[in-house]
């Protein structure tokens, strides 16, 4: 109640000092897009502690607003009523280019609450913490970014587009000094928002960076991930470009990760995960995390890998991996472990994308990783040398199609234990029915491939 209170005095004092009128709410969906409105700070005072109503359509529609009709929480059948959403009282920051607009991130509360991806990591989070664990997790991203704007995206059709930098241009202090201007406006703009980031670099691929996000408790590092693409796209626009964080937007380069790093501590903070005397330094505590990561890894990933881009990212060659393999330093495999110190033994997460909703995503990893310690999953060997070599097995075998993974995770078991059937349920449909709209469209290559000579 205290931390209540000192919120609401903080928040009064910035509203009176800044003579603000509004503020900005927003709320994720389940793609991972921000949702929100301005409200007039008379209301938002009135609502801050019993929370307000946001339609619940927010949780019906796909990242086009399309209406699910495949899923029984929403929709024509019940009118779209308000849902209850609580306001974070933590999340006080400004968005870039919206002035000192102070700006609040929300949930959603009530039967709404089974399916908020926030919620579904804070309930994993403590499932964690009923366990006797501390979660720290941090997310490194890499993007597209291209001189175009949102017109000319559109008139030339999403194709042909003119990337930030040409040619071979990786970790390039070169390219990140031509660009200077832009780089600096994403590292001022994620500081003023508060997302710390540790580093900021041009990848592999014309137009390609990467972004590494300081670790933090795991609401907190989720926190920063979400926020983090948002300040990316709107400094982005504010300068005539666009970046996307599609898993894959060019044939030719590698796709776009969301790659997420995890360790845990006990309740008085001591690393979890090394053993300075055990192979690799690796705990016993790490190798059931690790057992359970790759034994659930197939069930879990429409969590990671959300899209119907996303399994054009998850090829051979191409620095994502095919199957639940894990390696120590080893980046060929979809689980790294990453030893040296009792501050930085840890797990990196390499399955995800970057179109991930990172809630889904890190919930998904600790989910896992905690079933693998309360069933003591040893993962057997690491692998070594190239990955994607070594024959997947049935039980490491990765979905192939966002299809195939919605029907893993609807039958899984310990998905069910960890997140609820309603959210399952909803999930699974959400991403069926964005297969089914993949599936009512004839692309580019089929035509390429098919028109002339069938």
């Amino acid at each position: 109640m205290a931390a209540a209170v000192d919120f609401k005095q903080r928040l009064q004092q910035v509203i009176a000092d800044g003579g603000h009128q509004f503020v900005k709410l927003g709320v994720f969906d389940m793609d991972g897009v921000l949702r929100g409105k301005y409200m007039s700070t008379s209301k938002l005072l009135s609502v801050l502690e019993k929370g307000f109503g946001f339609c619940d359509v927010v949780l019906g529609w796909d990242v086009a607003d399309e209406l699910y009709d495949n899923s029984s929480f929403t929709g024509w059948h019940t009118g779209f009523p308000d849902a209850p959403v609580r306001i974070v009282a933590d999340s006080l920051r400004q968005l870039p280019l919206d002035g000192e607009t102070p700006f609040l991130l929300c949930e959603f509360d009530g039967a709404a609450e089974d399916l908020c991806p926030r919620a579904a990591l804070r309930r994993t989070l403590s499932r964690a913490r009923d366990a006797g664990f501390q979660v720290r997790a941090g997310f490194e991203y890499e993007f597209f970014v291209f001189d175009e704007t949102s017109e000319s995206l559109r008139a030339k059709d999403y194709t042909n587009l003119t990337p930030l930098s040409r040619g071979q241009s990786g970790y390039s202090v070169v390219r990140a000094t031509q660009n200077s201007d832009f780089y600096r406006a994403i590292l001022e703009a994620c500081s003023a928002t508060g997302v710390p980031l540790e580093s900021l670099h041009d990848e592999t691929g014309e137009g390609v960076l990467e972004a590494a996000i300081a670790v933090d408790e795991g609401m907190k590092a989720a926190d920063y991930a979400a926020m983090f693409k948002v300040c990316t796209k709107i400094v982005a626009s504010g300068h005539g470009k666009a970046a996307t964080f599609m898993a894959k937007c060019n044939t030719d380069w590698p796709g776009q990760s969301g790659h997420i790093h995890v360790s845990l501590q006990d309740a008085s903070g001591a690393p979890v995960f090394f053993d300075k005397d055990a192979p690799h330094s690796m705990s016993t505590e790490m190798r059931h995390f690790i057992g359970g990561q790759q034994q659930l890894m197939p069930e879990f990933l429409a969590m990671a890998a959300p899209t119907i881009n996303s399994y054009s990212r998850l090829v051979p060659g191409f620095w994502a991996p095919t199957a639940a393999t894990w390696g120590v330093e080893n980046r060929t495999g979809a689980l790294r472990v990453i030893g040296g110190s009792a501050s930085s033994q840890r797990v990196e997460y390499r399955v995800a994308s970057a179109d991930a909703n990172p809630y889904l995503a890190l919930a998904a990893a600790i989910a896992s990783g905690l079933w693998g310690i309360e069933n003591q999953i040893d993962p057997g060997d690491a692998i070594e040398g190239n990955a994607y070599e070594c024959a997947a097995t049935e039980e490491t075998r990765l979905p192939a199609t966002l299809w195939d993974a919605a029907q893993r995770l609807r039958q899984s078991r310990a998905a069910r234990v960890m997140f609820g059937d309603p959210f399952v349920d909803h999930f699974a449909a959400t991403r069926e029915w964005e297969e089914q709209q993949f599936r009512k469209h004839v692309t580019d290559w089929e035509r390429r491939r098919y028109f002339e000579i069938i």
